[in-house]
């Protein structure tokens, strides 16, 4: 029987099953932690709210509340008590991802800020004619470029069997991070129309700071990568 709330699911209110990772035994810590299969609309369980986001706004986030849900045995996912590990694999691929989708917030950004930089004209040229704008496309390129080579090698090492936890964990942290500063940048460039919401950067720009956070933060990301170099 399980009880408790989980917040920030995706598609939460819309799901038909969910996957949900519950202590089975307090005294073991995350290796007390099991998986379950559970039918979404099964009595017991309840979408509390759905969240007013800042950014993918597009994308359903709920709250679900799970009071006295009973259990079949063959609701259980894996073995009892794997559901540490079940999480931590299935993160490992969530997060190539994640890097995919700031990948194209990274892209997006780019190819935004370039048409208007020809586009937009100041002092009697185009802006894309002044350095400060093309050292900002280009470090911008550079960042995202270099993301989509390690996105590209994680993908390459999960597609092979191999675990892949210390190449999912650098391309998250380095796409995220390029996805944010490139959606920066890009409402830099479009100046004073990059904050309106007339012109499609500032909908990036609030889209990349998800990318920092979930599916593990890039704090998270730095452990495992950490973890790996000094192993």
């Amino acid at each position: 029987m399980l009880n408790g709330t989980k917040n920030f699911i995706t598609n939460g209110a819309h799901a038909d099953t969910f996957i949900v990772f519950a202590m089975t035994d307090l005294t073991k810590g995350h290796k007390g932690i099991s998986a379950f299969v559970v039918d979404a609309h099964a009595p017991g369980v309840e979408v509390a709210h759905t969240e007013h986001k800042m950014g993918i706004r597009a994308s359903d986030t709920a709250q679900i509340t799970l009071d006295d849900v009973k259990l079949r045995g063959d609701q259980l996912l894996g073995e009892i008590k794997d559901g540490f590990k079940i999480a931590m694999q299935t993160l490992d691929g969530g997060r190539i991802g994640i890097a995919a989708k700031a990948l194209g917030i990274a892209q997006a950004s780019i190819d935004h800020s370039i048409a208007y930089a020809k586009e937009r004209s100041q002092f009697g040229r185009p802006i894309a004619q002044f350095q400060a704008i093309q050292f900002k496309i280009a470090e911008m390129t550079l960042r995202t470029e270099a993301a989509r080579l390690l996105t590209y090698r994680a993908a390459a090492v999960k597609d092979q069997g191999r675990r892949h936890s210390n190449e999912s964990a650098l391309a998250k942290l380095a796409a995220s991070t390029a996805s944010v500063y490139c959606s920066e940048e890009a409402v830099q460039i479009f100046g004073g129309n990059g904050y309106s919401k007339e012109y499609p950067v500032e909908k990036l720009m609030r889209d990349a700071k998800i990318c920092d956070i979930y599916e593990g933060t890039n704090e998270v990301q730095k452990m495992v990568i950490s973890a790996t170099a000094l192993a």
